[in-house]
């Protein structure tokens, strides 16, 4: 299953909107919990079904195998199944590569404190860029010798576990909730009780949500105190033979937008308001905007229509920023997306990406600390730098299906968790 790309794609406008019924890939976030919380069951075997192929979720694997699971994959049936030691961790000694999957990266540092022995884990050089020194000093309160191998604060990172003893640790939630959800999964195999407060703001809290209602489909109990602190008991075990994952809500983001910047129509199937994810609510942001959204109980249609600009937080819905933002460009006045600034610390530093580029095809954007100002202007075609950022490239994207002559380099970076995005893209074309 592989999707070969050349080094730079011309996206052609679409002739006239679309109407159109789309299938997403399995969610990235659920795929690598769901695979990390496997490898925790000690079932002797788990099927993950819906599982989306991509980068991220291929080095979870690999690094899964590394510790001493091994897993089956049908990919293109969509199917997983984890052959599970008795321990999360069955090798003392491993050195773990997790490309630039933050998920990968902070579930494992939590998953390999279970362990009993010497664990290194490294990236690529952006991931070498990206702080986890906050995770890091939440596993040392719980008893694990964890460091930062260059002191810095970032990957790559030594754990000298002897298993997580339990306790009461701080951790800080304004840069990533990652680090919060690899803890949650952890605290569970704990030698006890662990209580995790969370010290200021937490981004994308719905990604806790998710990480808890997992959790608890699989048997674990955690208590959730408040906003900003969680009581998990210790030696819990189990888990589930089989698991069904939702499809990709920041992917469907894509389709919706579709929608809304050509009038078009879009169903995603699969997502309906029962899902755990929260970038879901990327269509109540459409709706304000003008769209007209139809929630089924098998998914979830958007319909364009003229569109405003709107101001709104999305803190907690980050991982769609870009996609409003391409959205934005054919409102009715500015729109303004605050209170995200912990997206400079993914993949690049996607506001001041979004920013270049946008003016690029001829925008008005101001950027400030948090977020962006995006003032529609009249439009041009140009070359897209993508900074090897999937979502840069399939929201940039999104603006040639109405403006000729928008050419995404390295279009190859969707690998990252949607391989499949310009074949989907082209497919709208047709219908």
């Amino acid at each position: 299953m592989s999707h070969a790309y050349p080094d730079k794609l011309t996206i052609e406008p679409l002739k006239e909107p679309p109407n159109a019924t789309m299938s997403v890939p399995g969610s990235k976030s659920i795929t690598n919990r769901a695979l990390i919380l496997a490898a925790m069951a000690g079932m002797g075997e788990c099927e993950l079904c819906g599982a989306l192929y991509s980068d991220d979720t291929e080095v979870m694997i690999t690094c899964l195998k590394a510790l001493g699971h091994r897993v089956d994959c049908d990919w293109s049936a969509g199917k997983l199944v984890l052959h599970t030691e008795e321990v999360p961790v069955g090798t003392n000694r491993a050195d773990l590569f997790v490309g630039n999957s933050g998920t990968t990266m902070r579930f494992l540092a939590a998953l390999v404190a279970l362990g009993h022995g010497r664990f290194r884990l490294d990236g690529v050089q952006r991931m070498r860029e990206r702080p986890i020194e906050d995770l890091l000093k939440a596993l040392r309160q719980l008893g694990v010798k964890a460091q930062s191998e260059k002191g810095n604060g970032c990957p790559p990172v030594i754990i000298e576990a002897n298993g997580l003893c339990g306790g009461r640790a701080a951790i800080k939630g304004d840069l990533s909730s990652q680090f919060l959800s690899g803890l949650l999964m952890a605290a569970t195999q704990a030698r006890s009780e662990v209580v995790l407060e969370v010290e200021g703001p937490l981004v994308s809290a719905p990604y806790v949500s998710m990480t808890v209602a997992m959790l608890r489909q699989w048997g674990r109990s955690v208590e959730v105190v408040d906003d900003n602190r969680f009581r998990i008991p210790g030696n819990q075990t189990g888990g589930t033979w089989h698991y069904t994952i939702e499809p990709d809500a920041s992917a469907a983001s894509y389709w919706w937008a579709a929608a809304a910047i050509t009038d078009g129509k879009v169903r995603v199937e699969g997502l309906t308001i029962q899902s755990i994810q929260g970038d879901t609510r990327f269509v109540e942001l459409l709706e304000e905007m003008g769209c007209t959204v139809t929630r089924g109980e098998t998914g979830i249609t958007v319909r364009g229509d003229a569109l405003r600009g709107i101001d709104v937080d999305m803190n907690d819905i980050s991982d769609t920023v870009m996609t409003l933002a391409a959205v934005a460009c054919f409102a009715e006045g500015p729109t303004t997306i605050r209170n995200v600034a912990h997206i400079r610390h993914k993949e690049t530093d996607r506001l001041a990406a979004l920013a270049t580029e946008l003016r690029r095809v001829g925008a008005d954007v101001d950027e400030f600390a948090d977020g962006l100002t995006i003032t529609p202007r009249p439009l041009h075609g140009a070359e897209i730098e993508t900074y090897n950022d999937h979502r840069m490239a399939m929201s940039m994207a999104l603006i040639g299906l109405k403006v000729p002559g928008i050419v995404i380099k390295n279009p190859g970076c969707v690998a990252k968790t949607y391989p499949a995005f310009f074949t989907d893209l082209e497919w709208l074309r047709s219908v």
